[in-house]
């Protein structure tokens, strides 16, 4: 199958990675460039090294590559940012006046800076068109409120997690895939936020990486209280640990013994000679 060379690009309302050929544009890992979204043009940055992947591996992109940045845009670009933390700065103060039970995430002008979106969480509803109103009369351009969730909030403001990396929402993670408490006690983790939870107060992104690969060694071992023939006698499964992918068992004499858990079949097929 054809290859092509890729690059990811980060868009600055999202953040989300999405991914574009590259073979007419050359662009280098931390080069900025000009996109097209439904809410106009803004200024976005590639976030990964190119990179070759099959053809049609590119598909469902939210936006569009337009062109490289230029001086004019990297002027207007400074001054939006500018505009962005006053806007910040402004929104907070109207939503602690008006005591509204929301908080306040970023703020971001498209390039044309003819629209504003504030992005935000809240537990439900809230009505903003006061806040509207008092926004749109301060910067005179079209106001956007947008609500989002706990998760999509962490991946705008970014951060390090609790292994000492970027956080995965902002580095890698194209879509956030669901993540059940069923995931932790099958892992056999310990069950306090602390251990579990990511800085957005959800449980860790991570914890689905290797979630098949347990479900894979369950599929191998029985469960604990069940007896089990071990080369010391017969014994009763006293504690599994599918970490190391072992099992301890209590002989019918009062000892323990470790042995470890059969392996997975093999799927490659035997040479018949």
């Amino acid at each position: 199958m054809k290859t092509i060379e890729v690059i990811g690009i980060r868009d600055r309302n999202t953040h989300k990675l999405e991914f574009f050929d590259n073979s007419k544009w050359n662009f280098k890992k931390g080069e900025l460039c000009v996109i097209r979204s439904q809410w106009g043009l803004d200024i976005a940055i590639v976030s990964t090294k190119p990179r070759l992947v099959k053809e049609g591996y590119i598909k469902n992109n939210t936006f569009e590559l337009v062109r490289r940045v230029t001086e004019e845009d990297l002027k207007r670009y400074n001054i939006i940012l500018e505009k962005e933390k006053r806007a910040h700065i402004i929104c907070w103060k109207r939503i602690k006046k008006r005591k509204l039970p929301m908080k306040l995430i970023t703020v971001k002008f498209n390039l044309e800076m003819n629209k504003a979106i504030f992005y935000f969480t809240a537990d439900g509803r809230i009505d903003f068109r006061d806040l509207v109103k008092d926004l749109a009369y301060e910067f005179r351009c079209r106001i956007e409120m947008r609500q989002i969730g706990v998760r999509d909030g962490a991946r705008m403001l970014g951060g390090v997690g609790c292994c000492g990396r970027p956080l995965c929402c902002i580095s890698f993670l194209r879509e956030f895939e669901p993540v059940t408490i069923k995931m932790a006690k099958d892992q056999e983790l310990t069950l306090v936020p602390s251990k579990t939870s990511g800085i957005c107060g959800r449980l860790m992104c991570c914890l689905s990486y290797e979630y098949s690969n347990y479900l894979e060694i369950r599929k191998r071992i029985p469960f604990v209280g069940k007896k089990v023939l071990t080369p010391k006698g017969l014994g009763k499964i006293k504690y599994i640990s599918l970490i190391k992918e072992k099992i301890i068992a209590e002989l019918d004499n009062g000892e323990y013994y470790e042995f470890s858990i059969p392996p997975a079949p093999s799927n490659k097929k035997e040479n018949q000679n």
